[in-house]
């Protein structure tokens, strides 16, 4: 959606099917889609073998290799996005409390093709953080806001900005306002090919 917001057409890939997704989809194996006719490009690999605190992996830490690969030979620019430590260079580093989502607390990491660099003040949470990941029981936050009357799933789409998606879709999410704000950039690094 924040790529669809910074001007771009978007079209999106996975192996699984995705009903909630609001562009045009493909169901395939972004590994083997074809690549041919597009701008720009967005990859957002498993990032489960990257998080130390799951013991057992899932066999998916290559699909972040394997899709670097499959851009660098492009011609056009792209972003691949992951968890922090992750093995890709951190061009961005983007978490809620930088955008008008205060309350979110969901780092993600950026590598570009343009390499881009900047500097930004770290996280900081003022309020009671609101951490939507996994597939499992949400964190100590749900049940805090939960005393408060919240209910996890309204609290993680305001969090994020997103109201269109379940509770598993949201832990897989990118929020929008990270790929709007790195859109710009990319509609700049669009048009300077």
């Amino acid at each position: 959606m924040g790529y669809y917001r910074a001007g771009f057409e978007v079209e999106g890939v996975d192996i699984k099917p995705q009903p909630h997704y609001p562009f045009k989809f493909y169901q395939a194996d972004a590994l083997e889609f074809p690549l041919e006719g597009f701008d720009a490009y967005h990859a957002s690999p498993p990032c489960q073998d990257f998080i130390p605190t799951i013991p057992k992996k899932h066999g998916t830490a290559y699909f972040l290799d394997d899709i670097r690969r499959r851009f660098m030979v492009l011609d056009k620019p792209w972003v691949i996005e992951n968890i922090p430590g992750a093995p890709l260079r951190a061009d961005f580093r983007l978490c809620g409390c930088m955008f008008n989502l205060p309350r979110l607390k969901r780092e993600r990491w950026f590598e570009t093709s343009w390499e881009h660099f900047e500097l930004r003040p770290a996280c900081q949470h003022l309020e009671h953080p609101i951490s939507v990941t996994g597939h499992g029981i949400p964190s100590a936050n749900y049940y805090r806001d939960k005393i408060r009357g919240g209910d996890f799933i309204i609290l993680a789409r305001k969090a994020m900005d997103i109201d269109w998606m379940n509770r598993g879709e949201l832990s897989e999410a990118i929020p929008p306002a990270y790929t709007e704000y790195i859109g710009k950039y990319l509609l700049q690094a669009v048009n300077a090919t």
